[in-house]
């Protein structure tokens, strides 16, 4: 499998223990990051042709990655 950017464990190093323990422990965490994996991993697929997509699904995907980083980073620093 190749190299897929943007997963959450290079975004946020400092937060991996406490990324694994809320994906246990917080139904909410795991959802956002399910959902961040899904649509990094859709983006990485259009990015490299497996799956092309036109502009506009990318930028919406981007935008959906972002909105769901930005929530999960706000859970992460709440824990810290």
């Amino acid at each position: 499998m190749s190299h897929v950017p943007h997963e959450l464990a290079e975004e946020f190093p400092e937060h991996v223990d406490t990324m694994h323990h809320l994906k246990q422990s917080d139904a909410h965490f795991a959802k956002l990051f399910d959902a961040y994996h899904d649509v990094n991993r859709a983006i990485h697929r259009a990015e490299t042709n497996i799956e092309p997509t036109d502009d506009l699904n990318m930028e919406t995907m981007r935008k959906q990655r972002m909105q769901l980083k930005d929530e999960i980073y706000g859970i992460l620093s709440a824990k810290a």
